[in-house]
């Protein structure tokens, strides 16, 4: 099972709110709501990082991949400028549970099998995080989500990631231009895994190039897939494999 240590950063000031909003992929008047899943995006348009926006009084928290961390902080030194907020790396700890949301914690936008989220010191479940991420079909920074990734392809929209019709954000423009004048022809999909193979193997359908396999859990698994390609039994390394979705 993978497991991915998180890190809580802290955004505070007057301004909090508005310069995250012009950063970052979803809309952040949303946290009056709960948490928001968001992705910071490079100029032209790939991922960068992303992560849970939380409420946290005049305040937001960002819950973010412990890898990802460092780089997240630093571009958000770099993109404050003038801007009356002070960015810092929290000491709280993340802790998830499944099932609805308990007080004082908060439900995962992805996805309903997700559970819950907390930042207040409170125990966690300790539970197949892989498996029901597989079931979703929800990706993970470093192994599904990396610097070639195009989160309209790792089915952000799906996972309540991006708002279309907030202002400009930082390669806002590149995902807009993939939500409304192309078909998405690539992206993940989960597949029926007979057998399995290392997270990475290439899949071939029929000799040609079809994809990349990536996490397994339970019989199934993530694929990064060509769908024109993926229409029946791939293999990928010793693993057959059917798309289910």
């Amino acid at each position: 099972m993978t497991t991915v240590e998180r890190t809580v950063l802290t955004v505070t000031g007057p301004e909090a709110s508005s310069f995250l909003q012009g950063l970052v992929s979803n809309d952040v008047t949303k946290l009056k709501d709960g948490l928001v899943y968001a992705a910071m995006l490079t100029p032209q348009g790939k991922y960068r990082a992303d992560f849970f926006l939380v409420p946290d009084g005049d305040g937001v928290l960002i819950d973010v991949a412990t890898p990802l961390a460092a780089d997240l902080l630093r571009a958000l030194s770099m993109y404050k400028l003038r801007s009356k907020v002070e960015v810092a790396e929290t000491d709280r700890v993340v802790t998830r549970g499944t099932g609805p949301a308990p007080d004082g914690a908060y439900a995962d936008p992805r996805d309903p099998r997700m559970g819950w989220r907390a930042y207040d010191g409170r125990a966690g479940e300790d539970v197949d995080w892989d498996a029901l991420r597989v079931a979703a079909c929800i990706p993970e920074s470093g192994i599904e989500l990396t610097a070639d990734t195009f989160v309209l392809e790792a089915g952000f929209e799906r996972l309540n990631g991006v708002d279309f019709r907030k202002g400009c954000y930082v390669g806002q423009e590149v995902t807009a231009r993939m939500k409304h004048k192309t078909e998405l022809r690539k992206g993940l999909a989960v597949v029926a895994v007979t057998g399995s193979a290392p997270v990475g193997t290439e899949i071939d359908a029929g000799g040609k190039a079809a994809g990349v396999l990536y996490t397994q859990a339970g019989g199934a698994g993530i694929a990064y897939l060509r769908f024109d390609r993926a229409t029946g039994p791939m293999t990928a390394g010793e693993a057959t494999l059917v798309r289910q979705g």
